[in-house]
């Protein structure tokens, strides 16, 4: 497995490594204790799966109370795919890892409890899954506008993306109130 570390050294990039042959090939996509000592929380409760047409942008999404880290990954297609610290008094508030994301490269993001996440599909389709380390709480998600000049996010396509409604009306992240945000504290899943 190889891990690429991001500016954010709690955003980790994994490659895991595949075997081929004549029939195709094989990738070990998760394993709870090799991910574990590469600082990915092995309790994940919920995975989930999303199928987009190009163009398509979803987020940037959080859920606070409730935060959910994600083991995400491109099973068809490509995304430019990002995390964002919003974490209230973090050293990376509001800057941005972004990666791109594709059948191709078989390379997987872990975006920790805390950030907020979205992506946008580059492909003429793309399926999207990630695993989950607590469960959906629709009560307590909220989108970040995803052009949010103050992060300043350098998408690989000038364009309109695809919105959600929620998602086009979203606030600035200095639009957002301090209490709503998450506080700053090391994602201690990763070490249990």
């Amino acid at each position: 497995m190889d891990v690429t570390p991001t500016k954010i050294p709690e955003v980790v990039l994994l490659n895991p490594q595949r075997f081929g042959d004549q029939r195709g090939w094989f990738m070990e996509s998760w394993q709870a204790e090799r991910y574990q000592q590469l600082g990915v929380p092995r309790d994940f409760v919920q995975d989930n799966q999303a199928y987009s047409q190009k163009g398509v942008l979803r987020g940037l999404h959080i859920q606070n109370p409730y935060g959910q880290g994600k083991l995400v990954q491109v099973i068809r297609g490509e995304v430019f795919d990002v995390a964002v610290d919003v974490r209230q008094g973090s050293p990376w508030f509001g800057q941005w890892v972004g990666v791109h994301l594709s059948e191709t490269n078989h390379h997987q993001l872990y975006v920790p409890v805390g950030f907020a996440h979205g992506y946008l599909v580059l492909s003429e389709d793309a399926i999207f899954t990630y695993k989950c380390t607590d469960y959906y709480h629709p009560e307590t998600q909220f989108s970040i506008r995803w052009d949010d000049p103050q992060i300043g996010i350098e998408w690989p396509e000038t364009l309109s993306p695809v919105l959600a409604e929620k998602d086009r009306n979203a606030p600035l992240l200095s639009e957002i109130s301090k209490e709503q945000l998450p506080p700053y504290q090391l994602d201690r899943q990763s070490t249990a």
